[in-house]
């Protein structure tokens, strides 16, 4: 296609990758059941070792649990474009639900403020989950 605009990008070096992923806190979340897919948005929590996700929960929602459950490896995507400047970054492999523990003080502090939707906080729960980073490919405007 002769007259379409493009625009460059190269892939990103794991330092970089590294440093992208420590500085975000949001993307989405690509689960799939057989030949159905699902994708949600979520915030991310990423220290170098471990990629953790907060998934809430609703006493009427289970849908997002259904596809965690069916999904042998998921991909998150997180990105942003500017003008002139774009990159973005996929992770890959199972999510499992997260064996540790927090306090609310420190989910604050890994997690931006949760963004409510129709419903109330007393009806909102959390639980971690941890995406296994068996892939991670980044991509930014040359």
């Amino acid at each position: 296609m002769e007259h379409v605009e493009y625009v460059t990008t190269v892939g990103m070096d794991a330092d970089t990758v590294d440093d992208y992923l420590r500085r975000g806190n949001h993307g989405v979340l690509a689960l799939a059941d057989g030949d159905d897919a699902y994708a949600v948005p979520l915030s991310y929590h990423y220290d170098g070792d471990r990629f953790l996700l907060r998934v809430s929960t609703h006493a009427d929602d289970s849908e997002k649990q259904h596809y965690l459950d069916t999904t042998d490896t998921a991909t998150f995507v997180c990105f942003a474009v500017a003008a002139d400047e774009s990159w973005s970054i996929h992770v890959r492999g199972p999510v499992t639900e997260w064996a540790g523990a927090v306090d609310e003080a420190t989910l604050n502090e890994w997690f931006p403020p949760f963004r409510l939707f129709d419903e109330s906080v007393e009806d909102v729960a959390f639980t971690l989950y941890e995406l296994d980073m068996e892939t991670v490919v980044g991509r930014q405007t040359a």
